[in-house]
């Protein structure tokens, strides 16, 4: 994964990073802490940490005042420590700082290295429709990988709420989304309507990430198809695996998507190049593997783009409330209405474009 110099106002203490590190470390080395940051994401922050041949990387959120609940490191910490045992490709978690060191909390994980696919193809790999169709299969399956663990044989037991689990987060977003409403995004009155009285009954609950995209995966660099960690896990709970392929396929887009919805968080991502599955493929493939049926993922399709709405939105009232200055919020409304506008239509609601 590909680190840059930390950007401006995103700046970690060294000195009291790396006097933690040496407490909370034995095996520490003597030379000064290096802090570099990676680029991607739009949410928390991650850094890379490293002295001679000791590495990690550390995970805060973003400076600023937050939204209740949001970025919640002891959580996510806490999620590694019960996934990484039966699903190694989760980072394995090091340590946990509840906030005396920072301004905020942050935790500690293992770095992986390997390929990272996002809007470019990396040099020194070759594109091709076979590379491309492999990686849509890698990332299938193990989606369907992570949805066969029994929670209940896991730490999730104790913190496990499947029952009502959708009519909470169709309920919940929703509230997220109108804390957050700004007069430049519109309010998408009758998808809310819609989804409320659409929410699936009880079903099957599995461990789901729901923020599975392909820039959250890492790939060998040996193999370039396989998948050798997979990263933010922030969103991870028990709940409708169909909800987890809903998110996943928010962030799927294909080549005949607008190009409003392609370039929402910036250059279009690899999955609309030639080779890679379309959103009906992947679904496809998961059926198949999982054996789960997807009559009703127009529902579950139609509140991925609410919810990725809402994401965006409360990024985007950070932007406008003062709280960041980083510029690539700065259209982020478009993106919000592009996506409110995706849902209605998933939902067949012909509400006027937005």
């Amino acid at each position: 994964m590909d680190t840059q110099e930390v950007r401006t106002g995103e700046e970690v203490d060294r000195g009291a990073v790396e006097n933690y590190i040496r407490e909370t470390f034995k095996d520490f080395p003597g030379p000064p802490l290096q802090i570099r940051q990676f680029g991607a994401g739009h949410s928390n922050l991650t850094y890379e940490l490293s002295s001679g041949s000791w590495e990690a990387v550390l995970r805060r959120p973003p400076k600023g005042p937050l939204p209740p609940k949001a970025h919640d490191m002891e959580r996510e910490y806490n999620v590694l420590k019960a996934i990484h045992p039966f699903f190694p490709l989760a980072p394995e978690p090091l340590a946990f700082e509840e906030g005396k060191v920072l301004d905020k909390p942050f935790f500690l994980m293992e770095r992986k290295y390997g390929i990272v696919y996002d809007t470019q193809w990396p040099e020194n790999i070759t594109p091709s429709v076979e590379l491309a169709q492999d990686i849509s299969r890698e990332m299938v399956d193990r989606l369907v990988e992570l949805h066969s663990i029994d929670y209940k044989e896991t730490d999730f037991k104790h913190i496990a709420r499947p029952e009502g689990f959708m009519k909470r987060q169709v309920e919940g977003w929703i509230k997220r989304f109108d804390k957050a409403h700004t007069s430049d995004v519109e309010e998408g009155v009758e998808l809310k309507e819609w989804l409320l009285d659409n929410i699936p009954e009880d079903g099957e609950s599995t461990i789901i990430h729901y923020d599975y995209k392909l820039n959250n995966a890492i790939f060998s660099k040996e193999d370039p198809s396989q998948m050798i960690g997979l990263f933010d896990w922030e969103m991870t709970t028990v709940g409708d695996p169909l909800a987890d392929v809903g998110a996943a396929m928010s962030y799927w887009m294909e080549a005949g998507d607008p190009k409003e919805l392609k370039e929402g968080l910036g250059q279009p991502p690899l999955t609309t190049e030639k080779g890679f599955y379309t959103r009906e493929e992947f679904m496809e493939r998961y059926a198949e593997k999982s054996g789960r049926d997807l009559k009703d993922m127009n529902f579950y399709l139609a509140f991925a783009y609410f919810k990725l709405a809402g994401i965006v939105q409360q990024i985007y009232y950070r932007y406008k409330q003062g709280q960041t200055d980083d510029p690539r919020f700065q259209h982020m409304n478009h993106f919000v209405n592009k996506l409110v506008s995706q849902a209605a239509r998933q939902a067949g609601i012909n509400e006027r474009l937005y």
